[in-house]
């Protein structure tokens, strides 16, 4: 059953008062599509966008540089999570910290345990959620490919990256050796295990008072289950789509997917927002833990979004509801409760 609750809207006096300062990589973009980053140039200029019109006092940046000195705000919208470099979706939140400069998001370690895909999956298993097996080989490590779980087929792929960037299917354990030398060549640990052909359930939370609101599920169906997503599909680089996105209606799966993210999210309070993902195997209906994506896309065509659409709210709602929640937390706001947005 969906939950139905209103939106936030932050409090004029706050709009006044408050000097925010966004930052993403892409917040000066004019073109379309970007020719590597593809539709993530789009996203942040439509949330430039979106926290244009709520009629904040928002500072712009599109660079770690920004806080090497001391900004004159009194918040930082990060969506500097791609900086270039190993970690780096640690660097803004660290360098909020060293000015102490409240900030969206969840902290800098947090961060990191999230986006290490084999500290998440350690997680799962400590908190009894079924997870693939799977190996992993840090940079300057020897490579083992002993360690690899038996497989027909291995999924090789970044151990901190995200949108699926650099991830590659191997059928034999000379082509795991080949992807894994490849990413430690390009800087990345890797992370290697059984591809399972099926499906991904995406479960997207956001805070409404202070406490995890779940918004309704979505699947992401493949149009082939042994198909394997890319990069350059995830980011529009590429015509052919293979897949849709769409609210899962199966009720036992929605049960169990909700009950695994809750069960997950307790690691890591407060994050703000983010999304819990999982994987549907096709053959047996089983459910396992995949990976964590903290403070994840926001873009209106994303995930996250489309969930907050099914129960009545436009992506600037979500975007105001997620801000004004934050700063909340933070003690930002007037200490009377934040008002809820009434509709016209």
């Amino acid at each position: 059953m969906t939950r139905i609750a209103a939106p936030r809207a932050l409090p004029a006096a706050a709009k006044r008062a408050l000097r925010i300062m966004f930052i993403a990589r892409h917040v000066h973009w004019d073109g379309g599509l970007h020719p590597t980053d593809g539709t993530h140039a789009t996203y942040h200029r439509e949330m430039r966008a979106v926290l244009e019109g709520m009629g904040l006092d928002l500072h712009l940046a599109d660079g770690y540089e920004a806080l090497f000195a001391a900004p004159d705000v009194d918040f930082v919208f990060p969506l500097l999570n791609r900086g270039g470099f190993l970690n780096s979706e640690m660097l803004l939140p660290l360098l909020c910290e060293r000015r102490g400069i409240p900030y969206l998001g969840a902290s800098p370690i947090l961060r990191g345990l999230s986006d290490d895909k084999h500290l998440a999956k350690r997680v799962a298993v400590a908190r009894g959620l079924p997870t693939a097996p799977w190996a992993l080989f840090r940079r300057g490590a020897p490579i083992d490919l002993s360690l690899c779980p038996p497989a027909a087929r291995h999924v090789v792929k970044p151990n901190a990256s995200s949108a699926s960037w650099g991830i590659s299917a191997a059928h034999d354990l000379e082509d795991v050796r080949a992807a894994v030398a490849r990413l430690h060549k390009e800087g990345h640990d890797v992370i290697v295990e059984p591809f399972v052909p099926g499906h991904d359930i995406e479960v997207s939370v956001i805070t409404l008072d202070g406490e995890p609101f779940i918004l309704p599920v979505q699947i992401v169906e493949q149009d082939d289950p042994g198909y394997l997503r890319t990069y350059l599909e995830k980011r529009n680089l590429i015509d052919d789509q293979a897949y849709a996105i769409r609210p899962l209606d199966d009720d036992r799966l929605r049960i169990e997917a909700t009950r695994q993210a809750i069960e997950m999210m307790k690691e890591f309070l407060p994050f703000d927002y983010g999304r819990f993902e999982f994987r549907l195997n096709a053959a047996t209906g089983a459910l396992s833990f995949m990976e964590v994506n903290l403070n994840c896309n926001l873009w209106s065509r994303k995930t996250i979004a489309m969930a907050a659409a099914q129960i009545g709210w436009s992506h600037a709602e979500l975007v105001e509801t997620i801000l004004t929640e934050s700063l909340d937390r933070h003690g930002l706001l007037p200490a009377e409760r934040v008002p809820d947005r009434v509709a016209a």
